[in-house]
């Protein structure tokens, strides 16, 4: 009987490519760029072979401008804005950040409903960045955490929408590539997931079944976008972690340790739950010690050792908890909070980003011209373009939202 498929059988990974790009398109709008296969950020289609399990890169030497942008929590134009804000990227979306350094702080997850799209659009501009010589790192916040393990009580309608979406284009691809007989039978990533899940109302079913298959660990997107994430990173002088750090991190467990223990989790190597660092209120991407308003609150102390752990080390940069009215700093500079509530989701605030020339005290740069006049007091007149500023030390409240 002649195969009713032969031209699958001469270019299986021409098919699975093509499938691929219109699955991607198709859930996210975004034709991903080639990837730079000697890249350790490297995250590519769902065909590529899984990256070599080597050290991740922790370290790296401080560009000559370093932006870290904060929370993003499924809000795409706020990305955006945020972006470019700091000339990362033009009206068209391209990166023009040209060799610049970018460090994204995590939660990309929850209280949004464009989670997924926004993992695309970061994904292409690590690829864009690449190409100009800069690069984009991305962080595991603790809404990704969350997510891996399950826990879904803080994602919204449209969030379980667009896993939905994803879902069905994800099954449609697969059903496709594995009518060639030329490509390996694909893997069902909703296997052992109950088809009727207690306690779930009817109309989020499918999108929450969907999230499950896609984030649990070794889940099509657990592996192909977050197990590419950092935990923690120094740059230059600068430490870049969601929640905090503290020294018994450091000392007990490295920092490399953790940043491959959870991208192994990821992938599926080390079981349903994440690491013990990962955890609790002094897990790293969960801790608050550094981020609340006042001397008293924040534990200078606890960071000075933390920061005495890390050779170099100078200051450490966080997420996670909401500066209510905008990037604030404590401990002598030495705490910077940088998560502003951008989405509109959190308390819908003007982005801000940081930024870092060479070896150039940290500035603000912001949306909101009309910031640096109602806080006056705890700025410097020191300005880029009206919009640099320096940080606010012990200023307005931190807003915490809860996870």
């Amino acid at each position: 009987m002649e195969d009713p498929h032969p031209i699958c059988k001469k270019i299986p990974d021409v098919v699975a490519s093509f499938v691929d790009t219109f699955v991607d398109f198709s859930v996210s709008g975004i034709f991903l760029p080639p990837s730079n296969p000697n890249s350790n950020s490297h995250a590519g289609s769902p065909s590529d072979p899984l990256p070599a399990y080597s050290t991740l890169r922790t370290h790296y030497p401080a560009p000559d401008r370093l932006i870290a942008i904060g929370d993003l929590h499924g809000d795409l134009e706020k990305s955006k804005q945020a972006f470019r804000l700091a000339g990362l990227i033009d009206r068209s979306d391209r990166w023009t950040g040209g060799s610049a350094g970018v460090v994204q702080l995590g939660d990309v997850f929850d209280r949004g409903g464009e989670e997924l799209k926004i993992l695309y659009f970061l994904e292409k501009l690590k690829r864009e960045a690449e190409r100009s010589g800069g690069y984009l790192i991305t962080l595991n916040g603790n809404h990704e955490i969350m997510n891996v393990e399950g826990d879904f009580r803080i994602a919204t309608k449209a969030g379980f929408e667009e896993f939905r979406a994803w879902g069905f284009w994800f099954l449609a691809g697969n059903k496709i590539k594995d009518l060639c007989k030329g490509l390996e039978k694909q893997k069902d990533a909703f296997q052992g997931i109950p088809s009727f899940i207690r306690g779930v109302k009817e109309e989020y079913q499918h999108g929450y079944r969907a999230r499950i298959a896609a984030l649990r660990p070794d889940g099509p997107i657990a592996r192909r976008f977050l197990s590419k994430n950092l935990t923690v990173v120094v740059v230059g002088d600068s430490v870049f972690v969601h929640g905090g750090l503290l020294a018994e991190h450091v000392s007990k467990f490295g920092l490399e340790r953790i940043n491959e223990e959870v991208r192994n989790w990821l992938n599926g190597l080390m079981g349903e739950s994440p690491p013990e660092y990962c955890k609790g209120r002094e897990g790293v991407v969960y801790l608050r010690k550094f981020s609340y308003d006042s001397v008293r609150r924040c534990d200078c102390i606890a960071l000075e050792h933390a920061l005495a752990t890390i050779p170099g080390a100078k200051r450490m940069i966080m997420g996670h908890t909401i500066q209510e009215f905008g990037i604030s700093r404590a401990c002598s500079n030495r705490a910077i909070r940088i998560d502003v509530g951008m989405s509109k989701g959190c308390i819908n605030g003007l982005p801000e980003v940081l930024e870092i020339n060479g070896t150039s005290e940290p500035r603000v740069l912001s949306s909101n011209p009309l910031y640096q006049n109602k806080y006056k007091p705890y700025w410097d007149a020191d300005r880029k373009e009206g919009l640099g500023l320096l940080l606010p030390e012990h200023g307005p409240k931190p807003v915490e939202v809860k996870a």
